[in-house]
């Protein structure tokens, strides 16, 4: 059984950042793409940015090209998402996934196996 845990979030003015990560246990990360998603409160969940097996293909949101980068260590089965000039509009609970689709370019929730519970974000502002 594959397990998602995140961990990085909490409270950060405008224009900070976070570094969140996410550690896989139960299979080694290098077999999927891994994305991050968000929740806002009274919002569907949105795609935040994926990275391929080795890190070769990257996609973002468009509101987050430019301030946040997705990266992965294979060998420490181990995801991260690090959000520079953080807006009040990023506030958002963040979902690491993983997907077990050959499809580069996933961005739907639907591509993707497996969930973390979750680590929240707060920007004030």
């Amino acid at each position: 059984q594959v397990q998602l845990v995140e961990s990085g979030g909490g409270l950060v003015q405008a224009g900070g950042s976070l570094r969140l990560s996410c550690a896989v246990s139960g299979r080694t990360i290098v077999r999927y793409i891994m994305g991050w998603f968000r929740q806002a409160p009274g919002k569907e969940r949105e795609f935040v940015a994926s990275i391929s097996w080795g890190g070769v293909n990257i996609n973002y949101e468009d509101s987050v090209k430019g301030r946040f980068s997705i990266s992965r260590d294979n060998a420490k089965d181990t995801l991260y998402l690090q959000m520079n000039n953080l807006k009040p509009e990023d506030t958002a609970a963040y979902y690491c996934a993983a997907s077990e689709t050959d499809n580069t370019r996933a961005s739907d929730s639907r591509d993707f196996n497996y969930w973390g519970r979750g680590t929240q974000v707060t920007v004030s502002s």
